[in-house]
């Protein structure tokens, strides 16, 4: 692994930092985080400019609509954007870090030339129809079934934690299309209309007061058979791709994040007197180490996915699972720094602290991770 950056890598952060310290102090507001439509309207604002700048599927193949960039060049987007305090991709994150790269590197030509031009220039969101209410962590035993009736599926079955479905123009869904066959060979990945009629959409509050999730109900939904990605049967190995790219990079700036707020946590210490304890400031020193670490982990996979044509590896796994646990350890730590204050329900501590709780589930729960480092890392034998 070279952990260097070359004279073009460096090249290219300094047009960066550049353009960002160009255009962040014209934007306007952020909404309401209860606007919906609002934040729609935001989020793919700010994706129309990284378009027109070029900036847009940075890492995205050129015949995708792409930069071509190399895997080394995103991870130095994503860490220059996360500094600079830039916008998150926010509601465009399904088509942008998983559909998108998905599509691209699954889909046929027609499949590639309608749904990515959108997705880059910021006029299409996408949501995930992948958990299901009775599945639990095993994505296999998903039951939304599909019917194939003449140039259509007629799917059946509902879906939960869909983000952001109620904004939503797409589906990247998964559904059963061979109910005798074994259950990871009989899944097909389709990409469903949101307005296709038979749609049922409720919002979920979460713990913190938000409803970026759904339940999603399906009700005789017709997708034409052209809105397959992949051949019928083969989903799961589709699947994995797209978990590949949210277990890949997805989270790379939320741990330049994460080592912000671990210097807030530092400074606000020496302010309040609570560095005079040597036990915090050996959990401060800790969780500085854990992420540094993390960091260069992410730096590992982006070396092995360069090396694999653009598509992560497993080893994203490791990260994902360690990073969950160190997120909810570093909102632990807060609860030291602040004392009461992180308790404020109106505190964004609070907030994040409570968010932080959702990263041992959120992209395969930390069971699936530790099953998948066992197999397919360390070739231990599959449990019972």
């Amino acid at each position: 692994m070279d952990l260097s950056y070359t004279p073009e890598e460096e090249e290219f952060r300094a047009r960066l930092r550049e353009w960002l310290a160009k255009v962040l102090p014209g934007l306007p507001p952020k909404p309401s985080p209860d606007d919906w439509p609002g934040r729609r309207a935001y989020d793919l604002g700010w994706q129309r400019m990284l378009y027109d700048a070029g900036y847009a599927g940075l890492h995205w193949p050129a015949d995708a609509g792409g930069r071509g960039a190399t895997p080394t060049q995103h991870l130095i987007f994503l860490e220059e954007t996360e500094k600079a305090g830039a916008p998150y991709v926010g509601a465009n994150f399904v088509g942008l870090l998983h559909a998108g790269p998905t599509i691209a590197a699954e889909g046929s030509a027609g499949q590639r030339a309608r749904w990515l031009p959108p997705v880059l220039r910021g006029e299409e969101v996408w949501c995930q129809g992948f958990s299901e209410p009775d599945a639990g962590s095993d994505l296999a035993a998903l039951r939304t079934r599909a019917r194939r009736d003449g140039d259509d599926y007629v799917v059946n079955g509902s879906k939960i934690w869909t983000s952001h479905a109620e904004v939503a123009d797409w589906c990247e869904l998964l559904v059963r299309t061979d109910a005798k066959a074994p259950k990871h060979r009989g899944i097909s990945w389709l990409a469903m209309p949101m307005d296709a009629p038979g749609i049922t959409v409720r919002p979920l509050r979460t713990l913190a007061g938000s409803t970026e999730f759904a339940e999603v109900f399906l009700d005789d939904v017709r997708v034409p058979v052209a809105n397959r990605v992949g051949e019928e049967n083969d989903g799961w190995r589709v699947t994995m791709v797209t978990l590949s790219f949210e277990r890949g990079t997805a989270f790379v700036g939320e741990v330049v994040a994460c080592r912000r707020v671990l210097g807030e946590l530092a400074r606000e210490a020496r302010k309040n007197g609570r560095w005079d304890d040597p036990v915090l400031r050996r959990g401060l020193g800790r969780l500085n180490a854990e992420f540094r670490a993390l960091w260069r982990l992410t730096q590992w996979n982006v070396s092995e996915s360069e090396r694999s044509g653009g598509v992560p590896g497993v080893g994203g796994s490791v990260f994902k699972l360690r990073y969950s646990r160190a997120r909810q350890d570093l909102y632990d730590a807060a609860a030291d720094v602040l004392g009461p204050e992180a308790l404020d329900l109106d505190s964004r501590w609070t907030l994040d602290r409570l968010s932080s709780l959702s990263y041992t589930i959120a992209a395969g729960t930390s069971q699936i991770q530790r099953n998948i480092v066992a197999e397919r890392i360390l070739g231990l034998p599959k449990g019972r």
